[in-house]
């Protein structure tokens, strides 16, 4: 875990030096209209969705990995085989497509496919190792780490996402760090572009799915709760 931490910094640190030298060729021109604000509400999402798949799956096997003798395969696991890659993948997604241009979400995918298609191989093959035929099954059975469309429109989100306060509590620092800075910058960025008043018409789309994305998890808690 500590050798994964420190590439993954090591990786952050390189982009980070690169996008503070050469800012132009990262960030997006301050356009107004609404294919921006729609990056932006659609940023926001991902992030936020991104982070509850993260606490459900972080909270999930905890609870239920029996100190690794036992092969996950319920709550978000049911949904994809990694959905803590999923969710890393999502609010990544997310604050790429509300700052910076549109060559750098095939470069943010090209290296989240290098990076992490690496450790889930890793990982498949201990899983395989440990457990054999039952893991094959899964494999077949739950998709690596792009859901399904059938898992997507056909089934209950609270099926494969348990939330408990609990869980939440742990992580909720880390979400609330990661929503404040993309929302100071991209305020600042949007009343710089459009003036005060243009700005309140976009925050009020921001603030309207992040509403949303609260009582889904007041629903998703509740649900865990009266199936427990």
């Amino acid at each position: 875990m500590k050798k994964r931490l420190k590439i993954n910094g090591i990786i952050i640190f390189i982009v980070m030096l690169l996008i503070v030298l050469f800012p132009t060729i990262f960030f997006r021109k301050e356009l107004v209209g609404p294919l921006d604000e729609a990056m932006e509400v659609l940023g926001i999402t991902f992030i936020l969705l991104g982070q509850i798949i993260r606490v459900s799956a972080r909270g999930y096997k905890s609870e239920h990995s029996q100190l690794g003798q036992a092969l996950i395969q319920g709550g978000p696991y049911a949904f994809v085989r990694n959905p803590m890659y999923l969710g890393i993948l999502l609010i990544g997604l997310g604050i790429v497509l509300i700052f910076f241009k549109w060559w750098v979400v095939a470069a943010f995918l090209l290296v989240f496919i290098i990076r992490y298609l690496l450790l889930i191989f890793k990982e498949e093959k201990k899983l395989s190792a440990l457990f054999s035929v039952e893991y094959k099954e899964y494999q077949q059975a739950v998709p690596r780490i792009l859901p399904s469309l059938k898992a997507l429109f056909y089934r209950d989100i609270g099926e494969y996402l348990p939330l408990k306060w609990s869980w939440l509590k742990k992580e909720i620092g880390t979400l609330l760090a990661i929503l404040f800075i993309v929302l100071l910058v991209e305020s600042w960025k949007d009343i710089r572009a459009e003036g005060i008043k243009v700005y309140f018409k976009e925050a009020g789309f921001i603030a309207a799915t992040i509403m949303l994305f609260i009582c889904l998890v007041i629903y998703l808690n509740k649900r865990t709760e009266n199936a427990s």
